[in-house]
């Protein structure tokens, strides 16, 4: 019988919070305000990328912007939940 792996979940300062945006998005101006507040809350480092500059991102997200990226893995588009970006983040 192997023994249960459990899996420590990062804490909020440890993790990194994506935003993939572009210009002139409306939405992206609304993802980007509850991202930078709930990342100051709970301490989790945050980052912003332009879509239209990265042709990977470009390919991948073109019709979900804005994305929110975190530890490089989507959690959500379009509109960003604080309180689920919280949970997220373990906060």
């Amino acid at each position: 019988m192997s023994p249960l792996l459990r899996r420590t979940r990062k804490k909020a300062v440890d993790r990194m919070v994506t935003l993939v945006s572009k210009p002139g998005c409306h939405l992206c101006d609304d993802a980007r305000t509850v991202v930078e507040t709930v990342c100051a809350e709970t301490g989790a480092k945050w980052e912003e990328k332009d879509i239209m500059l990265d042709e990977e991102l470009h390919r991948q997200y073109w019709e979900q912007i804005p994305v929110v990226l975190i530890d490089g893995e989507q959690h959500t588009f379009w509109r960003v939940d604080p309180d689920r970006l919280r949970r997220e983040l373990g906060d």
